[in-house]
């Protein structure tokens, strides 16, 4: 048996779909399990064991005629029995239909004729458990597992050097991450995260505070460092580093992002600022992960006296 999962999205997400796939592999253990993501996704199943092979599709992108008859031809080369798809275009569920892969498994929606079994989207839920709800198209009934990854073994001996380089060895440190995104909504003010920092300053608690560089938010490492000369900046060159970095710390304070999502599955001690929009991107009742809600659409209006008790109190 072979089975596709077409999975559009982020690292977050891939991450968030873990657990489907981890039932799926359970349930069939001898199934030989594929992905279809976007190319900025492909390397979170660096650190994924239940997937055979990662394809590339650019499910945002304007794609031609030409693409939709690639990606059809790669479905037919292998010869999958089953495919499991988050939210993709009605386009996409054509080509699964076209392509006589006996069962189809999706959401239930406008394209959802071109499904075989189709399944209500509950989106009010976590989002990990909201994905969950998919196994059921394929008869399976069980709870959804955690977020959980297999970092590999030369990825934690990095992060181990770069804490010596750091001068981190032996000594607790905690994180603090803002992934910039294209709008100011999900990000926070510098002058509000320098008085966080303040603060734990102020305490003289000998944690040492590092920033998470990503992809999007050198802007924000160079901000922050060049009002204070006692921060370190770590930038990690995939999902691997970046888990290994996080799982060595005490804690980790960040917005909604591929960090948050791996402090999650590292079980790392998580404070998240979130909009009320992001409110399902975190794990219901779990003690290690904290989400503080903004009361507006923006981050900003989240006072930093709030996060600064929060932060006491982990």
């Amino acid at each position: 048996m072979r089975i596709l999962a077409l999975v559009p999205g982020g690292i977050g997400d891939q991450l968030l779909f873990f657990p489907t796939l981890e039932t799926l592999k359970k349930q069939y253990p001898q199934a030989g399990i594929d992905v279809l993501v976007e190319p900025r996704s492909k390397q979170a199943y660096r650190v994924c064991k239940n997937v055979d092979e990662v394809l590339v599709f650019d499910f945002q992108d304007r794609n031609s005629f030409a693409d939709y008859l690639n990606i059809l031809g790669i479905m037919r080369d292998y010869e999958y029995d089953a495919v499991v798809s988050l939210k993709t275009s009605w386009r996409i569920k054509l080509l699964l239909w076209l392509n006589g892969i006996p069962t189809r498994v999706g959401y239930q929606d406008d394209s959802a004729v071109f499904l075989s079994n189709a399944v209500t989207r509950k989106s009010e839920q976590y989002l990990a458990e909201m994905y969950h709800d998919l196994v059921t198209g394929f008869g399976i009934q069980a709870t959804c597992p955690k977020v959980s990854i297999n970092v590999p073994t030369q990825d934690i001996s990095w992060a181990e050097a770069e804490q010596q380089r750091l001068d981190l060895k032996g000594s607790s440190y905690i994180i603090l991450c803002d992934d910039q995104s294209t709008d100011d909504i999900s990000n926070y003010p510098i002058s509000s995260w320098k008085q966080i920092v303040d603060d734990v300053e102020h305490r003289q608690t000998g944690l040492s505070i590092v920033l998470l560089q990503t992809d999007t938010n050198q802007e924000w490492i160079t901000a922050m460092i060049s009002g204070n000369g006692n921060l370190k900046a770590i930038a990690t060159p995939d999902v691997g580093k970046m888990a290994a970095t996080i799982a060595g710390a005490n804690l980790i304070l960040c917005n909604n992002s591929t960090p948050l999502q791996l402090a999650v599955a590292t079980n790392t001690y998580a404070i998240a600022l979130l909009t009320p929009q992001e409110s399902n991107m975190i794990p219901p009742d779990n003690e290690n992960c904290v989400g503080i809600q903004s009361t507006t659409a923006k981050l900003a209006d989240i006072k930093p006296e709030t996060i600064i008790q929060q932060l006491w109190q982990g």
